[in-house]
């Protein structure tokens, strides 16, 4: 096998079966008990132990094999579940992840072996434990048989009669899979074929779509009907290789009478396959028919595809950009046909865009298990809280706002939350409480990050900044109390008292800014004494299209994201004031900067009444700047595109478009502007 052909669908399937792991090990942790969670555990190390068999990784093959054993004696009480063994399975997953990271980089597992994790799994594991006799097992699966039969509904009942009453047999099988079946999936579906040419299956357990899914064990049952006897359909199915036992029970009428009625179009036990049976007429061939509802099926798309699909919808609203612009007005025929044009693309637009959505469950689901460890290391007892995981971002967006989160809960969690004894001489329960929140607002998603903790300490903020070099003695008197709290994002600025792991180094404030202002978005705290902090993060739902305002500056035409403006004013020359040698403006008795953008673009303005100045208010982090402009052409959808490495060094600029007319607009950067 062309092992690299697969190694992409390989990374793709681990990395959601160990974020899988991940959730079920931490509510393993808070409910030893729940059975739910060690089968779910079980069973991706079981998957995780064939795909990397399968790919050649030893490694990761040998540790998920010893992690499964360990837990197939948990589920057989035979091993106690303590927070010892917890601990253990945590290391593994952080051993499997590495392993798997190394892949991603290297293409290969690198030469750790964790010898430390497999001798612990080894030994937790009792030599004692002994294999269960053969005769032992065939009468426990044939109790189970019994049990089976009678949890039967209605309806199932009703089909085996149906089949009795054309001279059909009805048998209960289990199917035990050999321990050392790697696809188990594959090894069903052959079953499933094998079961097909001779009988007719009316219930599987698990669910047919479970089956192929691999959430089932190394075993088994299905109900059928069938004209043959048990002896040849048991005979077909040990020709399966990888198949370790069959247990057969027929169905008698006595097992399954039940009052008689019609059979028609039902649903399983599950709900999940619906059946039809009928007789087909000829009453020397007598056979049930049955017909189920296919499931629904999805594929992976590798997201350049949706990339390049997107610019090619790009292309078709700059088209019909292009032809608005020289359309006909007297011509109603042409009209309409542009207005169905604009539909037309406008849906193909939102399909697009739907398809690259993503929820941010993705990236939310790594913090629980980050905030188990720290609250570990910290000796803090947190409860982390999350909601709106449902909330969904472009693909591109999602993969870059996880580090800059991460730096936020870090802060939250050491600088913000108290020790327990702080806490509880402060009234506040022993555990602290950290809120993750996700939620949409018109064209954007607001993430929130906040805690209970003891909030900013403004005047120690100001301590540090001067210290620092940040900012001078006069100037952190004259600042309001948002000011002091925004120069928390300045580079090296840092409140902590000692270098940890985990802070105090100054690197993350200024980092998690910068990230999201790359991303097109802004960053705002809100912070109380004793109350805690917020720290709130707004994304636009994508970064391909957006809407825009168009401008004039002297002859050249610029585009400024609809996101950024707040307002749009008309000035006086004689309303502009200086405020330290620079131009202000008041605006509902704030002071707000003007920036002339004709002189930091250097491109000269025409304006006609030279007494009024056109003004744009963005509003950047909760600051207000006014953009001077020549005149306004209107809002429009705009698609972005890169500008290239030749003007990738010019920072007034985030982008550009291309106009209806053929044209490039340039998009401006706020953030340089209101820097």
């Amino acid at each position: 096998m062309d092992s690299d052909k697969y190694l992409k669908i390989f990374i793709e399937e681990a990395a959601e079966n160990m974020q899988g792991m991940n959730q079920a090990l931490l509510e393993l942790e808070k409910n030893p008990e729940e059975e739910t969670n060690i089968n779910n555990i079980f069973r991706i190390a079981h998957t995780l132990k064939g795909m990397s068999a399968t790919m050649n990784f030893t490694k990761m093959a040998k540790l998920t094999h010893l992690m499964e054993d360990v837990l197939q004696e948990v589920r057989n009480k035979q091993i106690k579940l303590h927070s010892e063994l917890i601990d253990i399975l945590f290391d593994g997953f952080d051993a499997l992840e590495n392993y798997l990271k190394s892949i991603v980089d290297y293409g290969n597992e690198g030469n750790e072996e964790y010898n430390s994790i497999i001798n612990s799994l080894k030994t937790i594991k009792k030599d004692e434990i002994q294999k269960k006799e053969q005769a032992e097992q065939t009468l426990n699966i044939q109790q189970q048989c019994e049990v089976h039969i009678n949890e039967l509904n209605e309806y199932e009942k009703n089909v085996i009669n149906k089949a009795f009453e054309i001279g059909m047999k009805s048998y209960y099988i289990i199917i035990n899979l050999d321990k050392g079946c790697v696809l188990k999936s594959a090894r069903a579906y052959v079953i499933f074929q094998v079961l097909e040419k001779y009988c007719d299956i009316i219930k599987s357990e698990p669910s047919v779509e479970d089956i192929e899914d691999e959430k089932f064990d190394l075993s088994f049952s299905v109900v059928v009907v069938a004209k043959y006897p048990k002896e040849t359909i048991e005979k077909k199915l040990f020709s399966v290789s990888e198949v370790e036992s069959i247990i057969i029970k027929e169905f008698n009428k006595e097992s399954t009478s039940c009052k008689p009625e019609p059979v028609n179009l039902g649903q399983t036990k599950s709900g999940t396959d619906k059946l039809h049976i009928e007789n087909s007429g000829n009453e020397e061939n007598k056979e049930v028919f049955i017909t189920k509802a296919r499931s629904v099926k999805t594929v992976r798309v590798d997201i350049e595809k949706l990339d390049i699909l997107l610019n090619l919808v790009g292309e078709l609203i700059i088209q019909k950009t292009r032809l608005e612009d020289v359309s006909d007005e007297k011509n109603q025929t042409y009209q309409e046909s542009i207005q169905y044009l604009e539909r037309i693309i406008s849906n193909l637009h939102e399909a697009v865009m739907k398809v690259r959505m993503v929820p941010v469950e993705m990236v939310f689901n790594r913090f629980p298990r980050m905030i188990r460890d720290l609250s570990k290391e910290l000796g803090k007892e947190i409860v982390l809280t999350m909601s709106g995981e449902n909330t969904e971002l472009d693909r591109t967006i999602i993969d870059e706002i996880g580090e800059p989160i991460v730096h936020l809960l870090r802060n939250s969690i050491d600088h913000g939350i108290e020790m327990p004894q702080e806490r509880i001489a402060k009234g506040k329960s022993e555990q602290g409480h950290v809120f993750l929140k996700a939620y949409q607002e018109g064209n954007n998603v607001t993430i929130e990050v906040a805690d209970d903790g003891h909030g900013i300490n403004v005047e120690r903020v100001k301590e540090k900044a001067v210290e620092k070099g940040i900012s001078t003695i006069n100037e952190v008197l004259s600042m309001t109390k948002n000011d002091i709290i925004d120069l928390l994002f300045k580079p090296g600025m840092s409140t902590a008292s000692t270098v940890s792991d985990i802070s105090g180094r100054g690197v993350g404030l200024d980092v998690v800014r910068t990230k999201i202002e790359s991303l097109g978005g802004v960053i705002e705290i809100e912070s109380e004494p004793d109350i805690g902090s917020r720290f709130i993060i707004r994304l636009p739902l994508t970064l391909a299209m957006i809407q825009a305002l168009l401008v004039y500056i002297g002859e050249e035409r610029y585009a400024i994201p609809l996101s950024n403006i707040n307002q749009i004013l008309k000035i006086k020359t004689e309303d502009i004031k200086f405020v330290q040698k620079r131009e202000v403006i008041l605006m509902n008795d704030t002071i707000v900067p003007l920036i002339r953008l004709e002189k930091v673009l250097g491109t000269p303005m025409e304006v006609e009444d030279k007494n009024r100045i056109t003004t744009i208010i963005v509003n950047k982090s909760g600051k207000f700047y006014a953009l001077t402009v020549d005149r306004l052409i209107g809002q429009q959808e705009i698609v972005i595109k890169n500008p290239g490495k030749y003007l990738s060094d010019l920072k007034t600029i985030s982008g550009g478009t291309i106009l209806g007319d053929g044209k490039i607009a340039f998009i401006l950067d706020i953030n340089y502007f209101a820097s």
